[in-house]
């Protein structure tokens, strides 16, 4: 079982801290450091996105199926064009 980390700051003295309670745990009261009221923060869950349909490329359509399919097929020739030298800008051809 996992036990949720609480932030709380300091009324009195802004003392910020962290404490891992239960959630049936009472909320604390009063600061480790100067016994001042303190108040829990609210955070920003950490969360962690794991498996398929998170991204636009995990769903399945007819335009990616698509694209899936000119990109095997055709991917041996994409391959010998990227190595390929650029062309001359019509600047260069110029200065030639």
């Amino acid at each position: 079982m996992r036990v949720p980390i609480y932030e709380y700051e300091c009324d009195r003295c802004q003392h910020r801290f962290e404490v891992m309670q239960k959630f049936s745990d009472r909320p604390l009261k009063k600061c480790e450091k100067c016994g001042g009221p303190v108040h829990k923060l609210l955070s920003a869950p950490g969360l962690v996105f794991k498996g398929t349909g998170w991204y636009v490329t995990d769903y399945a359509n007819s335009d990616r199926k698509k694209a899936l399919k000119a990109e095997k097929d055709g991917g041996s020739n994409g391959d010998k064009q990227a190595g390929a030298a650029p062309a001359k800008s019509s600047a260069a051809k110029k200065d030639d």
